[in-house]
């Protein structure tokens, strides 16, 4: 299966609220704002009673998009997450935060995880001091990410030193602006992320 790329306002009308997967064009110029039925030639009709099978699907397929995660890898994702000791659906939102893309992604070197899983592909980083470039590869507390040298003198990178200084970032990582270093403090806990799922709907679909 090949990756989405259409139009994803789509997507956040389907879902029928707005995953962010434009950045800060979502809040700026959002579809869902002017048109909230799904799409489709009968997405304005009434539709019936989502089943207890459809909650838990639709809520999967929410955290799956959010992620930008293929089905084949999210499963993985999955079936780690369950085998770890703790609650499967608290260590499977971990796993997903703690993806490469992901994590460039909160410092604020991307609008968003898709442009930030094309900077990861495109080779503008290192980890640990060496280079990577797979967005799905698992980074751990204490991992530093920084920008490389080469990729600091171009125009994306000096305009989004200015950025960096005036965004913040969550209290589990720790960013430089001025050298475009990131260091990941702890893996997140539930406390530390306000995200709009119910994971264990996820559980409950992989699980029925």
């Amino acid at each position: 299966m090949a990756r989405y790329t259409g139009p994803v306002c789509r997507i956040c009308r389907r879902e029928g609220e707005k995953l962010y997967l434009k950045g800060e064009k979502c809040v700026t110029k959002c579809t869902l704002d002017r048109r909230a039925s799904k799409p489709g030639q009968h997405g304005a009709a009434r539709g019936r009673k989502a089943s207890g099978y459809a909650l838990q699907l639709r809520e999967k397929q929410k955290v799956r998009k959010t992620y930008g995660v293929l089905e084949r890898q999210f499963k993985r994702h999955f079936n780690e997450a369950a085998r770890r000791a703790g609650k499967t659906s608290d260590n499977l939102i971990q796993l997903l935060e703690m993806r490469m893309d992901n994590i460039v992604y909160r410092f604020g070197f991307a609008d968003s995880r898709a442009q930030a899983r094309q900077l990861v592909t495109h080779g503008h980083f290192r980890l640990n001091g060496r280079k990577l470039d797979i967005p799905s590869a698992m980074v751990k507390a204490g991992d530093e990410i920084t920008v490389r040298p080469q990729s600091r003198d171009t125009e994306y990178f000096k305009a989004r030193t200015l950025l960096l200084a005036q965004k913040g970032v969550p209290s589990w990582l720790r960013i430089d602006p001025d050298t475009l270093t990131g260091r990941v403090l702890a893996a997140p806990t539930p406390q530390d992320l306000e995200l709009p799922f119910n994971e264990q709907l996820v559980v409950e679909f992989y699980q029925r």
